[in-house]
């Protein structure tokens, strides 16, 4: 699966433009699933864990460990990706 990243063409504010090219974990969490010992032993290179979340449900997406936003997960062609459907701004 390739990781591809799709960004609005809208100006950096001079103000923060010096940390623009700062690297910064994004975390989105697709499901969890509880395993047994014995199943998680079986797994080997090209397993498959089916999870129970589909393309259209709505994920929490979080940096540093912070929640910054929502979205949904989207499957385009072969590549699964999240829509950022809003921010998660406190005032």
């Amino acid at each position: 699966m390739t990781t591809a990243l799709t960004t609005k063409a809208t100006p950096i504010p001079q103000e923060i433009l010096p940390l623009a090219d700062v690297s910064m974990q994004v975390e989105v969490e697709l499901d969890r699933r509880i395993m047994s010992v014995r199943e998680i032993l079986d797994l080997d290179i090209g397993s498959v864990i089916r999870m129970n979340r589909s393309a259209g449900e709505n994920i929490d997406i979080s940096i540093g460990g912070s929640l910054v936003g929502f979205g949904e997960i989207v499957i385009i062609e072969d590549t699964m990706g999240i829509r950022i459907t809003d921010f998660n701004i406190e005032e």
